[in-house]
């Protein structure tokens, strides 16, 4: 029976880290009830994870001179799941604050980087022509506005340099203001609200983290292959890849947009076998379904006016002062959401976190880069 001081937050308490730790839990494991939502849905045979059988290594790691292990880190960055998968087995699975196997828990902006795999997606098949085609080809609104001269390439990096603030916690912020439109639920009303921004330089010029231009990107997706995202999804990723359960995915409005900057909802399970598909390149029941280099491309920094930024294809990268991290790419939800990924260590790491505040808000927590790397080295 659940509690009665349990709810879902409101989206505005949401992002504003006002959460109580057990209303974070309830809210991050029920987030297809704070907007209208459509399921994913899974098809065909399961992907099996098998056991590793070799037994998960003593793990150790140091931040600011004090050592600390696996059960520091889980519980002192509130982890609800954690799963390690090394060659595709799993190595680690583990499960706290009362969630299990078939819990779906938010992504947040991982839904970003699956957003990338879905736009790999449609240039191999060729609904999209090519990532230097202008948003406006796929949207016609954009062709005045904000976004006038804004490439799809520019959507996929955050390079639109659309004057943006995406602090989650300032109530006149760009992402709080953007919040409010899309607490209208007006069909079309994101992307109407975001070419209506001014411009902080010219497209390509600067690199500045985004979630309105995932939004747009989500547009411009639905028009290039004329429907829904999560239709999409299932279709060419989550039924071939074997998932075990339905995911679900936000809407702009009743059977409207795929917000695709967020609001995927789906199991630890599933981030996983979503991190192996990454992993391998994009093949999904042993078919190519993405360009053969578009893991590769979109897996490294971007350069951007001579310089290197930490963001690819809708990819975070980690910190590459640590020597392990170097080839590694994560997905990262702003409340501790990940799924890294590194190939060339055969490694994929899927955390579900249920913080209470955004990341970037009051870092109280062990640095998650920090316990990769840990898993990583251990695993090596």
């Amino acid at each position: 029976m659940s509690s009665p001081y349990l709810h879902v937050a409101d989206f505005r308490t949401f992002l504003s880290g006002n959460m109580r730790p057990g209303v974070a839990v309830h809210t991050f494991s029920h987030s297809d009830q704070m907007f209208p939502a459509r399921e994913v849905r899974r098809g065909g045979p399961v992907r099996v994870l098998t056991a590793r059988r070799q037994p998960f290594p003593d793990l150790q790691f140091e931040q600011q001179g004090r050592r600390f292990d696996l059960n520091d880190f889980l519980t002192t960055n509130r982890i609800a799941g954690l799963l390690v998968l090394k060659d595709g087995e799993v190595a680690m699975e583990n499960y706290e604050l009362g969630i299990g196997p078939q819990t779906r828990w938010a992504s947040c902006s991982m839904a970003k980087s699956v957003l990338s795999m879905l736009v790999g997606v449609a240039v191999r098949e060729g609904a999209i022509r090519s990532l230097d085609d202008l948003a406006s080809r796929y949207v016609p609104l954009l062709a005045s506005g904000a976004y006038e001269q804004v490439t799809v390439r520019h959507l996929l990096t955050m390079t639109t340099a659309v004057s943006w603030d995406e602090t989650y916690t300032n109530p006149e912020s760009d992402r709080r203001r953007l919040l409010d439109c899309q607490m209208t639920l007006q069909p079309g009303a994101v992307v109407r609200h975001m070419n209506s921004l001014r411009r902080a330089g010219p497209p390509g010029s600067l690199w500045k983290y985004n979630t309105g231009d995932s939004y747009v990107l989500g547009a411009v997706m639905e028009a290039a292959i004329g429907g829904s995202l999560v239709d999409y999804l299932s279709e060419k990723i989550w039924a071939p890849a074997g998932m075990e359960r339905d995911a679900t995915w936000w809407l702009d409005s009743p059977d409207g947009m795929v917000l695709a900057g967020g609001g995927m909802s789906a199991t630890l399970r599933d981030y996983g076998r979503f991190g192996q598909l990454v992993l391998e390149g994009g093949r999904a029941n042993g078919r190519q379904i993405v360009p053969d280099n578009w893991v590769a491309e979109g897996g490294v920094p971007q350069i951007v006016s001579g310089s290197p930024v930490p963001y690819g294809y809708l990819w975070w990268i980690p910190p590459q002062d640590e020597p392990l991290h170097v080839g590694a790419f994560q997905a990262e939800g702003v409340f501790g959401q990940y799924i890294y990924v590194h190939p060339r260590e055969r490694v994929v790491i899927v955390l579900l976190s249920a913080r209470s505040k955004p990341s970037v808000v009051s870092r109280v927590e062990l640095i998650d880069e920090t316990f990769f790397a840990a898993v990583v080295r251990a695993l090596q």
